[in-house]
């Protein structure tokens, strides 16, 4: 189905274009992009709220500023459809987060306009810093460098650091702060209050515009000297700054709080600051999902709502002839709350994921033992560390490409303490359409190389019930890693009494010839299929799941060394010190001869992509798994 643009955005295929209207035409631009971007996510899904938000500033930023010559960075970037829109790409916008179609986040590789890849959040400020450092260096005064920090990002603690720096750089750069109170959840913490408080404050806002008024009238002469004004200013200045304005107190010029969604304020406001030297802060209040009634009552549901009837409002739900078996977050989320019912010392930690990680039932019915501490990883682990010094049995439910920015407190805090904080790593493997920037592809490696970790995968919805089960033992001293991947899992009946599993144990599910299958965690369920689908050729390989990469279960693989000599090692995550590189340390370490194939996330950025499109591109779904069985019961082994 195609899907028109409006009069105006339709010949609209450059910020050049948009340039040549009016500025009173900028309103109907607005109008259309906002309708263009409902009625191209309610038919091929994506983002929504948060582009709605953002319509007035994407329009007013390129109208004003000579992108992309002035560099223009989005943070976080699922904000930039409206941006992609007026960029040039608005008739490849229906093929956003599909299969070889336009990234869901800005990519330098897409387009000139894309300054900075922005998948994660909180890296505008240092990235627009760096340009704007860079061009005073080569002598471009004049260079524009725009940083839209908004949906939770200043919660970071990145932001604060280049923030810190910003006030003191010799630097032309803007920061946009849009205020929405929201990430994909509503913001917590102190930051959301004083925002809110420097919002609303007669103080800082009424108070300020009226002396700055009266200051600019007050007669000067004999009685009153340009001095005097001079030091009245300041004075009364540096009075509501400090009281009221953190980012002055860090050498930002704070202009604001203005209406996000007034375009001509933005316009005349953006106008204005581009001939304001030195580091500014415009802070905009705007409205997440605005335009949208249902996605402005309800912000986190229509976060990303997937496939929607835009005039009814109704969800399109996937169709299933059978029941499905329940996500792996929600197993996680219910789990945690039995668990924490049999033992008063389990809290549950996320960093602004407590609808995406489940945490949010907890969060509902045990508000005093589980917390969303924002957009902010590295507070997060380095939190649970400190509740696990004072006993607390700490689940930090973090998604696996998140966990990669707490990797220092992760060492540092947590391992080389030996706490026993729980990671639960949610997105690992392969997630779809968010793309590389969102892919858990690097955990197995970076948290097996670290000394006293245990590593564990769960193959099924049970075996991640046992593993958290296990995890919080009193007996259990060290810290525990356990990942699995977004959404179904694979069993009805997951909901059984729990077990602990001895760590560091594997299971052998089949036993075979010739050929032994390690895998490690959900894939052993692609494994299982392949095996189903090559027992009609004669073929016929053991299956062995392994459930912990560290430490791995020595006495099964010296079982599977001394019976098989084609081995196929099985993970969601890169080939490169991964799961299979663990294998073969083990096969060399103790002097085995055999033909080993890894099969994983090749070492290489896989793009975004339905999984099944994804699995089936670097060949680890069940059809890929039955290739190489087939290529490994052709070879010859020569045992001499």
């Amino acid at each position: 189905m195609e899907i028109k643009a409006g009069k105006l955005l339709s010949d609209i295929n450059s910020p050049d274009d948009l340039k040549k209207l009016s500025k009173d035409q900028l309103h109907q631009v607005s109008d259309e992009l906002r309708q263009y971007i409902i009625d191209v996510v309610s038919v091929h899904g994506g983002h929504f709220a948060a582009s709605l938000g953002v319509v007035e500033l994407s329009v007013a930023l390129h109208y004003v500023f000579n992108t992309p010559y002035d560099q223009l960075v989005w943070d976080v970037g699922h904000q930039a459809y409206g941006h992609k829109i007026l960029t040039g790409r608005r008739d490849q916008f229906p093929t956003n987060r599909k299969y070889h179609g336009l990234s869901g986040f800005p990519n330098r590789n897409e387009s000139e306009y894309d300054t900075f890849g922005v998948g994660h959040s909180s890296t505008s400020i240092s990235a627009a810093l760096g340009m704007a450092m860079a061009s005073y260096y080569k002598g471009e005064k004049n260079k524009q460098h725009i940083a839209v920090i908004g949906d939770g990002s200043m919660t970071a603690g990145l932001a604060f650091e280049a923030m810190n720096h910003a006030g003191i750089a010799n630097s032309n750069v803007i920061i946009i702060l849009n205020d929405n109170c929201m990430s994909i959840d509503p913001n917590v913490g102190a930051l959301k209050e004083y925002l809110t408080d420097i919002t609303t404050s007669h103080t800082y806002n009424k108070v300020k515009d009226d002396v700055w008024n009266l200051l600019g009238k007050l007669p000067v002469g004999k009685s009153f000297s340009r001095s005097m004004a001079q030091k009245l200013t300041d004075g009364i200045k540096g009075m509501v700054s400090s009281s009221a304005n953190l980012f002055e107190a860090l050498n930002l010029r704070y202009f604001g709080p203005i209406d996000g969604h007034n375009i001509t304020k933005l316009v005349d406001t953006l106008t204005d600051l581009k001939n304001i030297p030195g580091p500014k802060l415009l802070h905009i209040k705007t409205v997440k999902g605005k335009g949208y009634e249902l996605a402005e009552k309800d912000q986190t549901k229509w976060h990303a709502p997937g496939l929607f009837d835009k005039v009814t409002g109704e969800i399109q739900k996937k169709k299933f002839d059978i029941p499905q078996p329940p996500k792996y977050q929600d197993v996680f989320g219910y789990t945690i709350i039995e668990l924490a019912q049999m033992n008063d010392k389990i809290m549950g930690v996320t960093p602004a994921m407590p609808s995406g990680s489940s945490l949010k039932y907890m969060m509902e019915k045990m508000p005093d033992r589980a917390f969303d501490v924002g957009i902010c990883e590295q507070h997060a682990v380095t939190l649970s560390a400190g509740l696990a010094t004072q006993g607390m049995r700490v689940f930090c439910n973090i998604y696996s490409t998140f966990m990669q920015r707490a990797y220092d407190m992760v060492v540092h805090d947590v391992a080389i303490q030996k706490l026993p904080v729980v990671f639960c790593l949610d997105r690992a493997g392969l997630v779809g359409e968010d793309g590389a920037t969102h892919h858990g592809c690097y955990d197995i490696a970076y948290m097996r190389c670290i000394p006293n970790m245990i590593v564990s995968a769960p193959m099924n919805e049970r075996e991640l019930r046992n593993l958290m089960y296990t995890s919080q033992l009193e007996s259990t001293k060290n810290p525990f890693v356990i990942r699995y991947p977004r959404g179904e899992g694979v069993m009805q009946e997951w909901k059984v009494p729990f077990e602990e599993i001895q760590i560091g144990k594997g299971r052998k599910l089949k036993d075979g010839q010739d050929i032994a299958i390690l895998s490690f965690g959900h894939p052993g369920n692609f494994a299982a299929t392949a095996i189903r689908d090559v027992k009609a050729e004669g073929i016929n390989p053991a299956h062995y799941d392994m459930r912990f990469v560290k430490p791995i279960d020595e006495t099964l693989l010296h079982e599977v060394f001394s019976k098989y000599n084609k081995i196929v090692t099985i993970e969601d995550g890169t080939v490169v010190g991964g799961f299979g590189t663990a294998v073969l340390e083990f096969m060399n370490t103790h002097n085995y001869k055999a033909t080993v194939k890894i099969m994983g996330i090749p070492d290489r950025l896989v793009e975004h992509g339905s999984p099944k499109q994804l699995y089936r591109e670097i060949e680890l779904d069940a059809e890929g798994i039955v290739k190489t069985l087939r290529e490994l019961a052709q070879v010859k082994i020569f045992v001499s």
